[in-house]
């Protein structure tokens, strides 16, 4: 139930794509994924392929059993992050940003545009950001774990936004991509760039692309 909640809430207006249905196997063993990870802030130009970008969506909250049972785990089983997708440079979709909807495996459109400089601009001017084809960025509504757990959920919420971001790292990593996990960022300037809403608050931004 709690994996369908940002589904349901589109407008009948948004624009949905579809992706392609994630891997469950591979090429690159886990071990050989903690070996390699590195932060990488630098990024060529080459665009990423839409298929990538879904793998790694579906690694940070996609869903992998009944009961909408996710990829991270979640205290619980409350789900309170969203995830976000800021397109500058990905095949078959238009620059913009775009809510994962982890139930449907599919993206839903937020705005057009080529949204990154901004997002850099509110980041500190980390032009890692800048220059990433996409950038990953986990938001988290609170409510949604502290109804159950109070003021103790706050931690756990931030405890899973870590797994999301881990699993989103050694994803990229697997596509033979790098990434850099980044926390430091205007918190009200990121939720105006990117279009959340008023309770979800921004804990990650993530860009990935081919290293340069």
């Amino acid at each position: 139930m709690a994996s369908e909640i940002s589904d349901k809430r589109q407008s009948e207006h948004e624009t949905i794509i579809p992706l392609q249905p994630p891997r469950h196997d591979g090429p690159v063993s886990l071990e050989k994924t903690l070996k390699l990870r590195r932060s990488v802030r630098r990024f060529s130009t080459e665009p990423l392929k839409l298929n990538d970008i879904a793998q790694v969506l579906w690694a940070a909250q996609g869903i992998t059993g009944s009961g909408g049972r996710r990829t991270s785990p979640s205290a619980g089983a409350l789900y309170p992050l969203e995830i976000y997708l800021v397109s500058g440079q990905v095949s078959d979709i238009e620059a913009g940003i775009y809510r994962y909807q982890p139930g449907s495996h599919k993206l839903a459109r937020v705005t057009i545009g080529d949204m990154r400089e901004k997002l850099a601009q509110a980041s500190l001017r980390q032009n890692a950001i800048a220059k990433a084809p996409a950038t990953i960025a986990i938001f988290a509504v609170f409510e949604r774990t502290s109804v159950k757990y109070g003021d103790r959920g706050g931690r756990y919420v931030h405890l899973e936004a870590g797994h999301a971001a881990q699993n989103i790292c050694l994803q990229a990593v697997a596509l033979n991509l790098g990434s850099v996990v980044i926390g430091a960022f205007h918190d009200r300037e990121v939720k105006r760039v990117m279009g959340s809403k008023v309770s979800e608050q921004p804990l990650y931004l993530i860009p990935i692309g081919q290293p340069k």
